[in-house]
């Protein structure tokens, strides 16, 4: 701790340093915290249209009621549910035991593979061979051309893998003294050791599967299995309430929209966020 008494060249440094730190953390704070604020403020005000206000003029819960009372809004959000629940399953089951076979340090040809991950995770063959892959595995117009393309990402199966690499193996060891097998020993002592990368992931996939939009537009032409955030966008810019929805309720059913969405992962986050902040610090690349 700085005696705030001591102002030596050295304590002085450090106390400028500290100073522009706190200054720093504010403006990125007001910086992500003042459009947030202003998206929910004009949400619940009719009059919204421009401006940086962040006080409802004319407070107002219209645009809510309209999101809640549309029927056609309850089975993209049940799609969206599901597309999440069961792709997030899926994508932590893949990730953690690829990246428990990569964290072997008796795995022939452990560094090669390593590396062939870290080249596909900076060049990426792009939308048209991914297309054209989707549809000869006659995927298309299926969740599972959305749940499938999502479930393995390369930064990932790294963060695991290297979370993996810092279990020691003396642990493992043991278990398999003990008469363990290889799934009992992963199962039993290596997963139970993870919880902060697997909240990590776990919030990661969460998010990605949830805010979904470009795959259902590409890979989907049915629009009885568009996910939330497509309907909502089709709500809003193909006028499913009628021409008068624009003049009723202004930008606040745009805003709406947008809070809407992010309701689901701003309630789940807080449970994960002590396993997320531990979690986030370990995608340092290792051998």
């Amino acid at each position: 701790m700085i005696d705030k008494w001591d102002f030596s060249k050295g304590n002085r440094a450090r106390l400028l340093f500290m100073i522009f730190n706190y200054f720093l953390m504010v403006v990125i704070i007001a910086l992500m915290l003042i459009p947030l604020l202003k998206v929910l403020s004009d949400s619940l005000d009719n009059t919204a249209f421009y401006g940086m206000g962040l006080i409802p003029r004319e407070f107002s819960v219209a645009a809510y009621e309209r999101i809640i009372k549309s029927a056609s809004l309850y089975r993209p959000f049940l799609i969206s549910v599901f597309v999440t629940v069961v792709g997030t399953l899926i994508a932590m089951s893949v990730t953690t035991t690829g990246a428990y076979v990569m964290s072997q340090r008796g795995l022939p040809g452990r560094k090669y593979f390593t590396w062939m991950i870290l080249i596909a995770m900076l060049f990426q063959a792009g939308m048209i061979p991914a297309y054209m892959n989707i549809k000869m595995l006659g995927l298309l117009n299926t969740l599972w051309a959305v749940i499938i393309p999502m479930s393995l990402r390369n930064y990932n199966l790294i963060l695991m893998r290297n979370f993996f690499m810092d279990i020691p193996v003396s642990l493992t060891e043991a278990a398999e003294i003990d008469g363990a097998t290889p799934f009992q020993i992963f199962y039993r002592v290596v997963l139970p050791m993870s919880k902060p990368a697997l909240a990590t992931i776990g919030l990661f996939c969460l998010v990605e599967y949830w805010n979904d939009y470009f795959h259902f537009v590409i890979y989907i032409n049915d629009r009885n299995l568009y996910n939330f955030q497509a309907k909502l966008r089709e709500m809003v810019l193909q006028d499913d309430y009628g021409s008068s929805s624009v003049v009723v309720y202004g930008r606040s059913l745009q805003n709406a929209t947008i809070i809407a969405a992010m309701i689901p992962v701003l309630i789940i986050y807080p449970f994960l966020q002590k396993y997320f902040v531990k979690g986030i610090n370990l995608g340092a690349i290792k051998g």
